[in-house]
């Protein structure tokens, strides 16, 4: 049975807390936690699987692994309360042990996730639809895969427009790039040399939008700023 403190969802203060206190391998990315460690190779990695695999089983607590060559990523979430609980804290911790048992190191600036998001003026009407042709689940104002492997959309709310009336097309669709915080100064740094340029900075640290050399924007987000609720 599981313990209430357990199945509390932490707030972005109470995970940033446990990052900066003994999880520094870890960062949160949508309401995950995730850390990546570079093995070198494919069988050193392999290992590390293995172990992390036990660990899952002995806390009965199982994470995301995604095994490649020199590189293994490992993301946690209670999937009963749709968050980041003690319990993915813990498991975070057990990783990170035996990762460094095996002297495996691990690299939180190169972590990164992606959503899509649409604006709408009518959630209802289009929601069903992408869940569909995506082959999502429908979960409040997103739609999402229940097994974590392709990116959620979620619905912006926006004002009724008919492009036609406007001149130009107006986008719609737009990509939320989740990375850690100290991967900001770089990834922007890319954006500007590419031809991006800065819109705006307003809600910085947690967004920065940005949009190409044809206008197409796009959100450069970390999980800092977002206020008192469930870290996300």
């Amino acid at each position: 049975m599981i313990a209430p403190a357990d199945r509390h969802v932490l707030t972005e203060a109470e995970v940033d807390a446990a990052v900066q206190d003994g999880l520094g391998d870890w960062r949160p990315l949508f309401g995950v936690l995730a850390a990546r460690f570079e093995t070198g190779d494919f069988t050193t990695g392999a290992r590390l699987v293995a172990e992390v695999a036990g660990l899952a089983d002995a806390m009965d607590h199982h994470p995301d692994v995604d095994l490649r060559y020199g590189a293994v990523e490992v993301r946690t979430w209670s999937h009963d309360v749709g968050g980041i609980t003690r319990r993915d804290l813990r498991l975070a911790a057990a990783v990170s042990q035996v990762a460094a048992e095996l002297e495996v190191g691990a690299v939180p600036g190169r972590l990164q996730s992606v959503e899509w998001a649409l604006d709408t003026w009518d959630l209802a009407e289009v929601k069903p639809f992408w869940a569909a042709v995506l082959g999502l689940e429908e979960h409040d104002d997103e739609a999402v895969d229940p097994g974590g492997r392709w990116p959620s959309v979620w619905f912006q709310p926006t004002e009724q427009h008919v492009a036609a009336q406007l001149g130009a097309p107006r986008q719609r669709w737009h990509a939320d790039v989740r990375v850690p915080p100290e991967a900001v100064e770089e990834r922007m740094a890319a954006v500007l040399a590419a031809g991006g340029r800065l819109v705006s900075d307003d809600q910085a640290p947690a967004y920065w939008v940005l949009e190409d050399a044809q206008g197409n924007r796009a959100c450069l987000t970390t999980w800092l700023g977002r206020g008192p609720g469930p870290a996300a």
